[in-house]
């Protein structure tokens, strides 16, 4: 990977843009980070990172809490083992060397998922991934996927020190700080206040708006401060200056073009922009990227689920404004967290392979590649992302839980033959942990010291979990942070990984591969507890008893209260369904009956499993380019959602019984 970005992985369903709860104000509009340390945090010799920092800060006179703020946003201070981000950042600073990060399929061209996912207006132009090119040359990238050449210049280090020295990373970065400092005419002042257009420039941002969203950023970290350990261990602190008040008038010197939030749906502390998904019709009848509705008047907006592009921002672009494509409803870019809104969310975007779950939800697509785990996710998106889904969440009324808050890997297939080739992002290595401290629902312990009920919550940078699979079939990926355990048989590290009998019918075991989900709980999942021994626990998983190790002294999971649902007295077992749809009788003249089949699963009698509440069977009827004909079928029949396997299920209220948890 020297040099260059490493090559991309091989195809995977978790690839490309598949065709894709209250919040307190506080939590969006400020902190989006813990408590700080003290001004007087400890303060390391040069041979440590925090050193480095000051080393760096100190050669360019940089105030070292800028350059700290700077890089948290970047990186949260993570190097990545000299590893690329997806639009070819590198180290703490994120100094973007992109020339061959252009060059993938999207996910949304893989696999057999049929992004729409209803049998009554399924896709008839099949999505086909678009022509490789060759990545453009150099000059003629955006300067924001192009700073390691700039801070090479600046510093006289070569780019492969850049790439690959921490030390030389930070002092490529506070370079390029203190050159932007000096163009606008500003001193090397050592008030941190004195830095907003510097900071607000290092975004690379090519419009105000964003610019001074990253920038609002980066003095939120300076006022509250921060610390953590990073990925390579090494304990970075940022002391709280709660006092800092930095002047915002220099983002008019910047030259940027101004910011252009018309129509768009986001809240007022991030950076939006509106780039449609065409609503047209082509060929015979057909139709395409989306479809039109009156959300939520018309339906209940219950889901909101987390994708990762599988490509690049300005390939994600273009294809969303392809008509015979498919569509989601925002997409983050990885820079800098600007958002482009495609879809209003009163309509129904064409991302999660389930019609159900299509019509009740908003799709976001991120920047990302399931299957790099080192091509990984900056801060900056993180919380742009956690602002968005916390505003949506609380306009909507979605519960901010992993039941609600889906991963397209937790969204289920409509039926047993679509289960195989549903979509397996964002994956294994998206940090939901962290994720939802952003979002202001920090996963914590609510249950007892042996609870009915936990919460998956393994350490995400200590995860021992291994996957295969990133760049070629059985080959180890390279080692990396998971938020997700692997489930066995029995209480024993060499039992067999459980069974999925949706995705390999034939009865064959669940693998390591990353994107193998039979045998897989992520973090902030709730399962009952089915049993204990030593320190192993099991979980009611896919009508089985799973085992994952859990350890008292570093612990999977935590103690939670959620209520259980269980096959109501006199049942041997319940049928599971892949969406929530009416009985028959409900469907008017003119509405195709959807025939609602059971998954090839069993909710046995005395098994117990989370729900994530109660719903009406309702059908989206959508298959004409003119609305008039469109309508929304409710029947009598009620369901409640489940946390059955990594993927959520639905099963018929007249089928089970509610109970508190530990009853």
């Amino acid at each position: 990977m020297q040099g260059s970005l490493p090559p991309r992985p091989r195809p995977n369903r978790g690839r490309a843009l598949r065709a894709g709860g209250v919040v307190a104000s506080a939590a969006l509009l400020l902190p989006l980070v813990s408590a700080g340390p003290s001004a007087t945090a400890e303060r390391p010799g040069t041979a440590t990172l925090q050193g480095e920092f000051a080393a760096a800060a100190s050669r360019y006179r940089v105030p070292p809490s800028v350059l700290l703020g700077v890089s948290y946003l970047q990186s949260r201070w993570d190097t990545h083992s000299g590893a690329p981000s997806v639009t070819g950042g590198y180290g703490p600073m994120h100094l973007t060397d992109a020339r061959t990060a252009l060059a993938e399929a999207p996910h949304h061209s893989d696999g057999t998922e049929d992004a729409r996912g209803d049998t009554a207006r399924p896709l008839t132009v099949p999505v086909t991934a678009p022509a490789r090119v060759a990545p453009p040359a150099t000059a003629e990238l955006p300067a924001r996927l192009r700073t390691l050449d700039r801070a090479a210049r600046l510093t006289g280090l070569s780019a492969e020190e850049l790439r690959t020295s921490p030390a030389a990373n930070l002092r490529g970065g506070a370079a390029l700080l203190a050159a932007a400092q000096r163009e606008l005419g500003e001193p090397l002042s050592a008030d941190p206040a004195d830095w907003y257009g510097a900071v607000a420039r290092f975004s690379g941002a090519d419009d105000s708006l964003t610019a001074a969203a990253y920038a609002r950023d980066v003095y939120e970290v300076i006022r509250a401060g921060e610390r953590r350990t990073t990925d390579s261990g090494q304990r970075v602190a940022l002391g709280a200056h709660p006092g800092v008040s930095p002047d915002t008038g220099q983002l008019t010197r910047l030259g940027l073009r101004a910011g252009d939030r018309a129509r768009t749906e986001c809240p007022r502390t991030v950076s939006c922009t509106w780039v449609p998904a065409p609503y047209e019709e082509f060929g015979e009848g057909d139709y395409g990227n989306h479809d039109l509705a009156d959300r939520p008047d018309s339906q209940k907006i219950d889901f909101i689920v987390i994708h990762d592009t599988e490509g690049s921002w300005d390939t994600t672009l273009k294809l969303v404004q392809d008509p015979q494509y498919v569509s989601w409803h925002y997409t983050l870019r990885s820079s800098d967290g600007l958002i482009a809104q495609h879809v209003p969310t009163k309509d129904v975007a064409w991302h999660a392979g389930n019609w159900y779950v299509n019509a009740t939800s908003v799709g976001l697509e991120h920047e990302g590649f399931l299957a790099a785990p080192d091509a990984w996710y900056t801060e900056s998106m993180y919380r742009a992302s956690a602002r968005l889904v916390a505003y949506l969440a609380k306009r909507y009324g979605v519960p901010l839980d992993r039941q609600h808050i889906l991963g397209h890997d937790n969204v289920p297939g409509t039926t047993a033959s679509t289960i195989p080739g549903m979509h397996t992002d964002p994956g294994p290595y998206w940090d939901w942990a962290h994720y939802f401290e952003l979002l202001g629902r920090p996963l914590k312990a609510s249950g007892g010291a042996r609870p009915a009920v936990v919460t998956i919550r393994p350490d995400y940078a200590a995860a021992g979990e291994r996957y295969t699979g990133c760049e070629s079939v059985g080959t180890p990926c390279a080692p990396h942070g998971s938020g997700a355990v692997r489930l066995r048989t029995a209480p024993d590290e060499n039992a067999p990984l459980v069974r999925d009998a949706g995705l390999r019918p034939g009865g064959q075991d669940s693998t390591t591969d990353v994107n193998d989900t039979g045998a897989r709980a992520s973090t902030g999942q709730q399962y009952a507890v089915a049993g204990r021994q030593g320190d192993w626990t099991a979980i009611w998983y896919l009508g089985q008893q799973a085992w994952f190790l859990d350890p008292r002294a570093e612990p999977a999971a935590v103690g939670a209260r959620a209520p259980v649902l269980t096959p109501r007295a006199g049942l041997a077992e319940v049928p599971v369904y892949g969406r929530a749809y009416p009985e028959a009788a409900a469907y008017p003249a003119g509405v195709p009956v959807q025939a609602q089949s059971p998954l090839p699963y069993k909710l046995l009698a005395g098994q117990r499993y989370v729900t994530g509440g109660k719903r009406p069977g309702e059908y989206y009827y959508s298959a004409t380019f003119d609305p008039a004909s469109h309508r929304v079928v409710r029947g009598t029949e009620q369901y409640y959602e489940i946390q059955f396997g990594h993927r959520v299920a639905f099963v018929k209220a007249a089928d089970v019984e509610v109970r508190p948890a530990g009853r």
